[in-house]
């Protein structure tokens, strides 16, 4: 017994320690970013936004080609009265009783009040 006593002596007693695990990542459940309904509504939302969008190009590039068209036809409706008022000159020049006769007598036409006859005004 002596032996047995002597060897329970020599061997030091450590405090029991529990190892610690080696820190392992925990594993978290395999969850998508996003759902399945969330990624229809984002394609909704993306497709609403792009056709607005296209509409309102469509609208303003509408819109640009009037106002081209608006501004071509004043341009012309410009240039119309003007020629207007050119001929509406040369028609008062043209047409004064001076030049008349004269254009009557070179032609070889006479005034004779005999042959003039007056229509009554309406």
């Amino acid at each position: 017994m002596a032996m047995h006593a002597r060897t329970e002596s020599t061997y030091i007693k450590q405090p029991v320690v529990n190892p610690q695990p080696v820190h392992q990542p925990s594993v978290k459940p395999n969850r998508k970013v996003f759902t399945k309904g969330e990624k229809v509504l984002f394609v909704l939302f993306v497709t609403a936004i792009t056709l607005f969008s296209v509409m309102i190009l469509q609208t303003q590039a509408s819109i640009h080609a009037s106002t081209q068209e608006i501004h071509t036809i004043e341009q012309q409706i410009d240039e119309t009265k003007k020629q207007n008022t050119d001929l509406s000159i040369q028609v008062s020049e043209l047409s004064t009783y001076e030049r008349v006769w004269e254009k009557a007598k070179a032609l070889g036409l006479k005034l004779n009040e005999q042959n003039v006859k007056v229509v009554p005004g309406q």
